[in-house]
């Protein structure tokens, strides 16, 4: 639940804080339906836990747990959301409120059209996992985590250190190094209310460094009705809009689908058997229920069942977070929770999450597929960089001064152009390179050789190195030539790498079959 209360904080301070997205709007348009999302997929994943329970005859049979994707919270908010809410005001001169409607229904098709590719990947979900290793799909992931979840939410907590890093050792102590705490008070909720105490604590003595304006009043937020609008259907219309966000979104919905797979499987492991076909169409389902009611982050099975189980949970908790996350969007009171939680308290949660998931990326990836993931993280730190770098460039006090890009030195100009090239589309980038490494190691050059030809033929089109502001996707005759001349160039590579390492693995598929001794590759 309050891995939940933490992203859906994430999404709107964010949102708020980074593009000055209205936080009104936010809650009363986007939360809602995000918050219907977890509803139904908790509540279908209660279900299917009493119809398991019932069938087999089990009392202690524990639930799979359902939440909002962090990963996805991250790459909604500064590759989705925040450009599309930035294009509207700048490009198509929206106000801020006609430019977060623009947002909100960009918003809606993106986690639709997640939804539907997992509800199609739920009928071959164990194909798409033997098609890509592991180290590719785990890769992208552990790149999201490490990168951007562990490292901006410890920007917030170094904002009120006291408070921050107070909620940070009580977590890593707790979740990580598992030291239990007095009256097996779970980790999580010991550090909030730990931290939640010295902070109004602070305030209470005056001697709180700052503690920012709140940006709208949470009783606003009650009982909201202004994203009923969704059923209006106007959000069709963007659509094609959408499609230029496609390779941000099909990526993370894939590595949802991945990870309920190993979500299920974790949970076998600890003697609950699901249906994974009917694991990844719930996720699926909350998805496009969620998408349809107007929310703007995917769900999907939560790592950490076996977790869960130790801890004594069976079928209610997902119950429990069902209703009060579900009743936190539809009657408003997640506005309160806005307003009550301090984020350096919550936060850490979320470095944990991003430590987490990066730790499991490793575990579950052969040893010697290491390089792999660590290559994966590569193109999300030229991500990073490039969120920065189009902050202060699109600066108003810059823009009032008339510096931009242009009056830059040619070097710098053309050092921001490459970073751009590179973290356009980096997820897929990621996927790819990680996935033809993890084939080079296993000395199958061939199919290294066929990633690197989709390289190619994806950069040629946008889905990769876009060099275009937001990423997006374009025909090659669209451009002009100095826009064209990076996207060109790492098409060309591609395709000569490709015919090198086909050539190369030919080659070497001779000299083993003349040489059938030759020593193979250690595990």
């Amino acid at each position: 639940m309050l891995d939940n209360i933490a992203d859906l904080l994430l999404a709107v301070g964010l949102l708020h804080e980074v593009f000055e997205f209205p936080t009104g709007f936010a809650l009363r348009h986007m939360v809602p339906g995000t918050a219907i999302g977890v509803l139904v997929g908790d509540l279908l994943f209660f279900w299917m836990a009493l119809r398991v329970a019932r069938r087999t005859g089990r009392n202690n049979l524990t639930a799979m747990p359902l939440g909002l994707d962090t990963p996805s919270t991250f790459g909604m908010v500064f590759f989705v959301l925040g450009p599309s809410f930035l294009f509207a005001q700048k490009e198509l001169g929206l106000a801020p409120l006609e430019a977060a409607r623009y947002t909100w229904h960009i918003g809606i098709c993106a986690i639709f059209i997640s939804g539907v590719f997992k509800l199609a990947c739920s009928f071959g979900s164990n194909w798409v996992r033997r098609l890509l290793p592991r180290a590719g799909l785990l890769g992208s992931l552990a790149a999201i985590a490490l990168v951007l979840i562990s490292f901006l939410p410890l920007l917030e907590i170094c904002q009120m250190p006291i408070v921050g890093l107070t909620a940070l050792a009580v977590i890593l102590t707790t979740l990580v190094a598992r030291v239990r705490l007095p009256l097996r008070i779970p980790g999580a909720l010991g550090a909030l209310l730990v931290a939640g105490a010295i902070y109004y604590l602070m305030r209470a003595t005056g001697t709180l460094a700052q503690a920012a304006e709140l940006p709208f009043d949470p009783r606003q937020a009650l009982l909201p009705y202004e994203w009923l609008e969704v059923f209006q259907f106007d959000w069709l219309r963007r659509l094609p809009d959408s499609l230029n966000y496609l390779p941000i979104v099909i990526p993370f919905a894939l590595a949802t689908v991945v990870g309920g797979i190993d979500c299920t499987e974790s949970a076998a492991a600890a003697g609950d058997e699901f249906d994974t076909r009917q694991v990844i169409g719930v996720e699926a389902l909350a998805t496009i229920v969620a998408g349809l009611c107007g929310g703007v982050i995917q769900t999907t099975p939560y790592i950490g069942h076996p977790a869960y189980k130790a801890m004594g949970g069976r079928a209610a908790y997902t119950l429990a977070t069902a209703l009060f996350v579900g009743g936190a969007g539809l009657l408003g009171y997640f506005g309160f929770l806005y307003w009550l939680i301090p984020k350096a308290a919550v936060f850490p949660i979320l470095v944990f999450i991003g430590l987490e998931i990066t730790a499991q990326s490793f575990h579950a990836t052969p040893t010697r597929h290491y390089p792999a993931v660590a290559l994966a993280c590569v193109p999300a730190l030229a991500a990073l960089a490039l969120l920065y770098t189009d902050n202060l460039l699109g600066d108003p006090a810059l823009f009032a001064a008339g510096i931009g890009l242009e009056r830059l030195k040619p070097e710098l100009r053309e050092q921001i152009l490459i970073t751009r090239v590179l973290a356009n589309g980096f997820i897929v980038t990621s996927l790819i390179w990680a996935s033809a490494l993890a084939a080079l190691i296993d000395r199958r050059l061939l199919r290294a050789a066929a990633f690197f030809l989709v390289a190619a033929g994806l950069s040629a089109f946008g889905v990769m190195h876009s060099p275009l502001a937001g990423g997006q996707l374009f025909l090659p005759w669209q451009l002009d030539a100095v826009d064209l001349r990076y996207p060109l160039r790492l098409t060309i590579g591609y395709v000569l790498v490709a015919l090198l390492l086909a050539a190369w693995g030919t080659w070497q598929n001779l000299v083993e079959k003349q040489l059938p001794d030759l020593e193979e590759p250690k595990s």
